[in-house]
């Protein structure tokens, strides 16, 4: 789904219809969002490639997109059926609508038929001729088991706990880290999914053992190592250099992390919000200097039914994981903190 925000005057939007009518069969999808004090952005993003490869063993039709590099199955009838983003392993599966919500610290809630999966391997053009895609993509089609979103949200206030046979608990109400005096937003970092579940840990780069006082508590990179990497088993780094998996902290997978990056930091914020999709890790300037320094991530959740960009993190205010706005709208777009702090993103 390519997403469209504009705002400002009605002008600008019959502009956009007749520059559609002149396009002709371009591939143009538009969302509009509230109007708001930003300044217009029209990007016109991807444009599908004319020739469709249609597979006789399954009808499905596969079209190439750009910005970022992808690939659409789409079926008869013209409906998208999934997304696969070369470099990544997420798979964006079109499926039974949800509804995502936090009625504590937000009214807005999240409505999507979007799910995410992980692909075994991560995708290339021409990746739906083999025998593993066919294979794993009638699977997940079917699937609907908790996905990244899913997994995401259990995480968040009040939410129950799950334990596995042996007694222990994997999920549930997690806090972003114990209170401290040092910290200056008043709770300390550096708890990963191994300080949450409250067991040791052998990464391939390092050995790690859980702080007593983190026990049930996730930072801001801790949290999307847990839901990508204990629960969904993307792999792992124990530190923060570049290498195969996911690294420990938020500048590193920004910077070095795997996957697809779907846009420049530039040390400016990010304005390309067309190019994201639910489950792509975000990444933010939530330093003293502005600049292009990472210190917060977070996961984009999709446009919310006020018609904003809604992302969940794991932040000091709200004491843990959130798509709310205490300490910040969980927005995107807009003036607020966190819209305008975004610097980057990536899809795994």
């Amino acid at each position: 789904m390519n997403y469209r925000t504009y705002s400002r005057t009605q002008a600008a939007l019959v502009t956009l219809a007749a520059f559609a009518l002149l396009t002709g069969a371009g591939f143009v999808t538009y969302l509009v969002a509230r109007p708001s004090t930003d300044r217009i952005v029209l990007s016109l993003g991807a444009a599908a490639v004319p020739q469709s490869v249609v597979r006789a063993d399954t009808g499905h039709s596969y079209r190439r997109l750009s910005a970022p590099d992808r690939t659409q199955i789409v079926d008869a009838s013209g409906q998208v059926l999934a997304t696969m983003t070369d470099g990544a392993r997420t798979v964006h599966l079109h499926g039974p609508e949800r509804t995502f919500a936090e009625p504590r610290f937000t009214k807005a809630r999240v409505h999507t038929d979007l799910w995410v999966r992980l692909a075994p391997k991560e995708w290339y053009a021409g990746a739906e001729q083999d025998a593993w895609f066919t294979t794993w993509f009638t699977r997940a089609r079917a699937d609907r088991s908790p996905d990244v979103l899913g997994v995401a949200m259990e995480y968040t206030y009040v939410s129950s706990p799950k334990k596995d046979d042996q007694g222990l608990q994997y999920s549930g109400d997690a806090a972003f880290g114990p209170l401290s005096d040092k910290d200056p937003d008043g709770r300390a970092e550096n708890s990963d999914f191994y300080d949450y579940l409250g067991i040791p840990w052998t990464f391939p780069d390092k050995k790690e053992k859980p702080a007593a006082a983190h026990i049930r508590s996730l930072d801001c990179s801790g949290f999307l190592r847990m839901v990508y990497g204990y629960r969904l088993g993307y792999p792992l780094r124990g530190t923060n250099e570049a290498g195969p998996g996911l690294p420990r902290r938020a500048y590193a997978m920004a910077s070095v992390g795997p996957g697809a990056q779907l846009m420049p930091n530039t040390g400016r914020r990010a304005r390309e919000l067309d190019r994201l999709l639910p489950g792509d890790l975000l990444f933010f300037n939530a330093g003293p200097v502005q600049g292009t320094h990472i210190e917060h991530s977070g996961m984009y959740l999709g446009v919310d039914d006020r018609g904003h960009h809604r992302f969940i993190s794991s932040r000091t205010t709200a004491n843990g994981p959130t798509m709310g706005d205490l300490g910040g709208e969980s927005t995107l777009d807009g003036t607020g903190y966190w819209a305008t702090r975004f610097r980057t993103a990536r899809r795994v």
